[in-house]
């Protein structure tokens, strides 16, 4: 859909008062002042070498902390658990440090901003890895598709997958020690809460789904296995952050990656209700009707049976990530499929997207070719409505954040 149709879309339901958008929402300790989420959004930016998030970064993330929750870009849990080029981790001092400067503009910009725990698995490559060792899976299942590097010359290349390495059922206790490593790290670096990504066809979900877990031990076979790894982890990090500054994000009867499961039913109910239990702050979950949401087309009657399955078994907060505009997040959170609607793409070009929406303003339009890599130039650089009034933003006004 181009960006006048979606701009006219927009505004037949500007914010109001009534608009379920704008009506605030008790999150674990949190008031949210509204239901618009930012997605977490891979930009490949972090600093070299030490994959450090950027002095940009902390403007980036300043910029759009008008979102009723900022969840960050996915960040490695370990070198081990890296999968492309320039994505930043969360297991060095040096990570650690700037990572803090990110959630301190945010906090300046009275923001709420959780850090995304991510172990890609088998979706890497050694040119990314410790030793140019081999990636890890729970089965050495080689995927489709290519892994994103940097070459010789310092460029981003598209690469062939290679066959990961099996994990032994000995080394388990060591991922989810990065995990565990990576959840006390959020906490020195003052993020509010953490993300467990267990969704798109990364480890933890590489586990789950029955497609990349050809285990017969006690992490596969039946669902109650295949989760495990996810449950040990979850468990582990409660101590650490306590149960309502913790998230999970799944997927669903997602393609991404190169991943399916043969019962996702079965499996994401199980995996839901196991996670109800926990109390956490809130349950993540990928639109499984994103493709043909975001193509204009009525979502798939399976898709939603999925939606309706999730929201049935998981008693808590539910987010719903990608697809949406103004008027479908609105109906969504009617109808009462999610509490909180994520909002991805659309943000990167648009820091203020709440007021946009609010207003039923336009919508700048994003440059794809700037989504990857590169500096300020489609990171920083899209104006905010308060930029076209001839306002300078509150958020990258100190110098600490340029």
């Amino acid at each position: 859909m181009d960006e006048i149709a979606t701009a006219t879309r927009l505004r037949t339901t500007q914010g109001s008062d009534t608009d379920p958008l704008f009506q605030p929402y008790r999150l674990g300790p949190f008031n949210l002042r509204h239901r618009i989420v930012m997605a977490p959004l891979t930009r490949s930016r972090a600093r070299q070498p030490g994959n450090v998030p950027s002095s940009l970064a902390a403007c980036y993330y300043a910029q759009r902390a008008s979102a009723a929750l900022i969840v960050s870009e996915a960040t490695q849990v370990s070198m081990q658990g890296q999968g492309y080029a320039w994505t930043p981790g969360i297991h060095s001092r040096e990570q650690v440090e700037a990572w803090h400067r990110v959630t301190q503009a945010v906090r300046e910009a009275q923001g709420l901003i959780f850090n995304q725990l991510w172990h890609v698995g088998r979706i890497s490559h050694p040119a990314l890895q410790p030793d140019n060792i081999l990636p890890v899976a729970p089965s050495a299942v080689i995927p489709e598709g290519k892994a994103f590097i940097e070459n010789e010359r310092g460029e981003g290349e598209l690469v062939p997958f290679v066959r990961p390495r099996a994990l032994n059922i000995e080394e388990m206790p060591y991922i989810v020690a990065q995990y565990e490593r990576a959840a006390r790290n959020a906490q020195a670096a003052d993020f509010d809460g953490v993300e467990i990504h267990a969704a798109n066809g990364y480890l933890l979900d590489q586990f789950i789904e029955t497609g990349t877990n050809r285990r017969s031990d006690a992490y596969g076979g039946p669902v109650e296995n295949r989760a495990r790894l996810l449950f040990e982890v979850a468990e582990a990090l409660m101590p650490i952050w306590g149960p309502d500054r913790i998230g999970v994000r799944i997927s669903p009867m997602g393609k991404l990656n190169d991943i399916h499961d043969d019962n996702p039913e079965a499996t994401f109910g199980y995996v839901a209700e196991r996670l109800s239990d926990y109390g956490f702050a809130y349950l993540h979950m990928v639109n499984p009707a994103l493709e043909q949401m975001q193509n204009g087309q009525e979502p798939d009657p399976k898709a939603m049976n999925m939606v309706r399955l999730i929201r049935k078994k998981y008693k808590g907060t539910l987010i719903v990530a990608g697809g949406f505009q103004a008027d479908t997040a609105a109906k969504w959170l009617r109808e009462g499929m999610a509490d909180l609607i994520a909002f991805g793409r659309r943000f990167i070009a648009n820091p203020d997207l709440p007021e946009r929406i609010r207003l039923g303003a336009p919508f700048n339009v994003d440059d794809p070719t700037t989504y990857y890599g590169g500096g300020e130039k489609g990171y920083t650089d899209y104006p905010s409505l308060a930029q076209d009034r001839g306002e300078q933003p509150k958020a990258c006004v100190d110098q600490r954040w340029r």
